[in-house]
């Protein structure tokens, strides 16, 4: 039987091992504590992200990171962008292909998380797995689509191979450029649909700000070689979709709790989970930048979470732009 790790037992890489295991596969989760690999072991279930949600047979817990890749036949590497440095760092250079579920750019060198894997691990097999997926609905085996993108064709069906079931339907890419930008450019805009929709200034605000933001994501994604036409599928379009609108998004409730006046360290103090966009907002301006790619609705929310901006202020600027064609 093909087996699969998942490196990294936050809710999403834990879901994609119920989704693994729902497949057919034998998984091993890795999570860094010891403390939580035993309390899941005796639990059966991820209490602490995904309570109530059993983990089936096929899925075993460890907090041994050499173990959870030996024999693997992939890896999907579940750890937030920040994060994926230092995990490289302690991963075996026997690991098998690697599968980022990351969506960000990480501060600092301003690299996607193919690029950061790509500078610690030259000719490393790797793809990116993306797409509007709520982790709890597909540890439930709610109906879901994601994209697999990869230069790798046999790669890209392999991971389908290992993952896909009739309810989580996984589509292949050739553009793993586009695919990250769309999934790390999309948190940021859900950060702004939320500031919107916290100030009271509605649904058609609200439309008008997203639909520019895949505006945005397009521009960045061409000028970093990848295509136009993948900002409108499902790591683009789509993950924004359900990132901007979806009550279960961090970063739109993070951007809801801004815009109704809320500071972002009252915010941050309260969750366990990681808010990508918080830290993605300025490292994707100033890769913009590099390139010389305007990104105006990606530049006010990272100066509102550096506290440059107010609310009114950020929203000002953006209805102040000149006007163009569309």
């Amino acid at each position: 039987m093909p087996k699969l790790a998942v490196l990294g037992a936050g809710a999403w890489g834990t879901a994609l091992a119920l989704q693994a295991g729902r497949a057919g596969q034998a998984v091993t989760l890795w999570a860094r504590d010891p403390a939580r690999v035993a309390a899941m072991a005796a639990a059966r279930e991820n209490a602490r992200y995904l309570p109530g949600i059993a983990l089936p047979d096929g899925v075993s817990a460890t907090a041994d990171l050499a173990a959870a890749v030996q024999g693997a036949e992939l890896a999907i590497l579940a750890v937030p962008v920040q994060h994926i440095r230092a995990f490289l760092a302690g991963l075996p250079a026997a690991a098998p292909p690697l599968v980022t579920v990351a969506k960000g750019v990480e501060l600092g060198t301003l690299l996607l998380p193919l690029e950061i894997i790509a500078a610690l691990r030259p000719g490393h097999a790797t793809a990116v797995l993306s797409g509007p997926n709520f982790a709890r609905e597909v540890a439930a085996g709610l109906p879901a689509a994601a994209v697999v993108a990869s230069h790798d064709q046999a790669l890209r069906g392999q991971v389908g191979d290992l993952l896909a079931t009739p309810a989580f339907r996984l589509y292949g890419s050739d553009d793993p450029v586009g695919v990250q930008v769309g999934g790390a450019a999309k948190n940021v805009i859900a950060i702004a649909a939320g500031v919107v929709i916290g100030a009271g200034l509605g649904e058609n605000a609200r439309a008008a700000l997203v639909t520019r933001g895949v505006a945005e994501l397009s521009r960045l994604a061409v000028a970093l070689g990848g295509r136009a036409e993948t900002a409108a599928g499902l790591s683009g379009l789509g993950d924004l979709l359900l990132t901007a609108t979806g009550p279960g998004s961090r970063n739109f409730s993070l951007g809801l709790a801004l815009g109704q006046g809320r500071t972002l360290a009252e915010v941050l103090a309260e969750r366990v989970g990681v808010t990508e966009g918080v830290a993605t907002a300025p490292a994707i301006t100033a890769r913009a930048r590099r390139c010389g790619v305007e990104l105006p609705i990606c530049q006010a929310v990272a100066d509102l979470l550096a506290g440059h901006l107010t609310v009114p202020e950020a929203m000002g600027r953006l209805l102040s732009r000149p006007r163009r064609d569309e």
